[in-house]
């Protein structure tokens, strides 16, 4: 099959969904398919567009089979206000559109939302090209702007955010979530359950595996051998809130050999650097992020690993670190909302503990705990890494991909597959 690949976020942006779509597009040409796909220029999580890409309006290039069409995004710095983000998505939905055109036409098109905006030039290039579009959503924008407190709910920009989800959920053929949390919500904008199917995202656990914490690099580099390591790594942004991480990082400093490492972006890491000096916790090591090949060692330099959510969160949000921290085959401490996906994914996996979220006093104690008891500290990393090769395995997630490019592109209907009812 020719199979377009419509995503904001691609390689080399080590972190967020560009690492899963790279995975995906490179497992579909080993396959014997035909991948591009249309990115902008790669910009994440510093929020700045990288140097080599820099004052360039297109770029195609190709990497392991992947031809690669990039397109200019308008940014500005890593705090954008709502206008900025809204002229950013706006910037990618105008220039992208060209490098729709700019090539083979596709048997299927496959495109990632958030941002929202994108399935306006997706439904335009699909009725164009009259192929059938599945449409991947890994967060339903109108709710989460809401929750994280960035609008308010009867808003204009609410509005119209709901209308382009029906837009978008209507325009397309069949609709992937990357987990069940997000079904409900879908019916009720008013998309049929048979259109839903629910494919978690995943980790390559040849890449993502159980290292030794001895003669481990990442420990030898930051003085961090016989240290009982907590280790925080990805985004920093409005839904986490790593405050409460501070907060119990200042509860803690009284157990020299506990060490809490956030490790982050660094404009977001300065904000965090006066959090830790506020709250007196000289025991948080705040690091820049690493190439994407160190990660396994840097993983496996962890006794336990944090999920952090906010309260406010929204229910169906599934952070894709989860997967990869299982594969670890470290202890997940995971302080977020009892009703929400991410605790059901965590408790369901038998890899790891929950404490309330915003709450520093539990999580402090629940370290504290764990501690003290290495034996349990191993034993859930083992089932967590058991877990993720038994229902998180990148063969298995192409598996389904394949299968349902494959069926949208014969024009039969979709099964609902069995990962709907995990």
């Amino acid at each position: 099959m020719r199979i377009l690949i419509y995503s904001y976020n691609y390689y080399p942006e080590p972190i967020g969904i560009a690492p899963l779509m790279t995975e995906l597009a490179e497992g579909l040409v080993k396959r014997g398919h035909q991948v591009r796909v249309v990115t902008g220029m790669p910009n994440y999580p510093q929020r700045r567009i990288y140097e080599e890409y820099q004052g360039k309006l297109y770029v195609t290039e190709e990497r392991r089979g992947v031809t690669i069409q990039r397109s200019y995004v308008r940014i500005k710095g890593p705090h954008p206000t709502l206008l900025d983000r809204l002229l950013l998505d706006g910037s990618f939905v105008a220039s992208s559109f060209f490098q729709a055109f700019n090539g083979w036409r596709p048997d299927v098109i496959f495109s990632t939302v958030p941002p929202l905006p994108i399935c306006v030039p997706v439904s335009l290039y699909g009725l164009f090209c009259g192929c059938p579009i599945i449409l991947n959503v890994q967060d339903i924008v109108s709710e989460a702007a809401v929750r994280v407190g960035l609008v308010k709910k009867n808003s204009l920009l609410i509005q119209i955010a709901d209308s382009l989800e029906r837009f978008a959920y209507s325009t397309a053929t069949q609709i992937s979530v990357i987990a069940d949390g997000f079904v409900e919500k879908l019916h009720s904008q008013g998309v049929s359950p048979k259109k839903i199917i629910c494919i978690p995202n995943w980790v390559d656990v040849n890449f993502i595996r159980p290292l030794p914490k001895e003669n481990n690099g990442f420990r030898d580099a930051h003085q961090l051998n016989g240290k009982f390591v907590v280790l925080y790594s990805g985004n920093i942004a409005l839904t986490q809130g790593l405050q409460t991480v501070v907060k119990a990082a200042a509860r803690l400093k009284h157990i020299p050999d506990i060490a809490f490492v956030i490790v982050g972006e660094p404009t977001a890491l300065g904000e965090l650097h006066k959090d830790c000096e506020t709250y007196k916790a000289p025991n948080v090591l705040l690091l820049p992020f690493l190439p994407r090949e160190k990660l396994p060692e840097m993983l496996a330099a962890a006794d336990v690993s944090l999920v952090v959510q906010k309260l406010r969160v929204t229910n169906f949000n599934m952070p894709s670190k989860i997967q990869v921290i299982l594969a670890s085959g470290r202890a997940i401490v995971a302080s977020v909302p009892e009703t929400g996906t991410a605790h059901k994914a965590v408790l369901n996996s038998g890899g790891g503990v929950t404490v309330p979220p915003e709450d520093p006093q539990a999580l402090a104690e629940v370290i504290q705990e764990l501690y003290f008891n290495p034996g349990k500290v191993a034993a859930l990393g083992e089932q967590g890494r058991k877990y993720a090769v038994e229902n998180y395995g990148f063969e298995e997630a192409l598996n389904q991909y394949e299968a349902l490019f494959a069926e949208v592109v014969a024009g039969r209907n979709v099964p609902m597959l069995e990962g709907l009812h995990k």
